[in-house]
Parts: C-alpha cells; sequence; structure tokens
C-alpha cells in the first residue's frame, strides 16, 4: 500500500503535468525538432559539415 507521501506526490506531479498542457506546447519539446529542412542545411553548413544533401546521398558503411 503506498504510502500517503507518495500519494501526494504522484498528485502534485499530475497537477503540474495538467497545468503544463493546457498552457500549450512545451518550448522545450520545441527546441528539441529539427526544424525545416533549410533550417537544416543553413546550420551543417555554418558548422562546416556537408550539406544536408551530400550527407542524405552517401552511402552508410558497411557492418
Amino acid at each position: 500500500m503506498a504510502s500517503d507521501e507518495s500519494v501526494l506526490r504522484m498528485a502534485a506531479i499530475a497537477a503540474v503535468l495538467a497545468v503544463t498542457r493546457q498552457q500549450g506546447p512545451d518550448p522545450a519539446e520545441q527546441a528539441r525538432k529539427l526544424g525545416l529542412p533549410w533550417s537544416q542545411d543553413h546550420r551543417r553548413m555554418m558548422t562546416g559539415q556537408a550539406s544536408l544533401m551530400r550527407s542524405k546521398s552517401q552511402r552508410s558503411p558497411w557492418r
């Protein structure tokens, strides 16, 4: 049987999740998305990596 403290902790977590979901999409989740292909390609080129088209066209190495 769960203790009163653990029940209260679970209720508090559920309440926080319910309130944050009512406020719309989580900004942290939005920041984890890759974005448009143009944005991905631009970031890759600015950091000196191969373009997105070139990286996707390369063959995978033998395993």
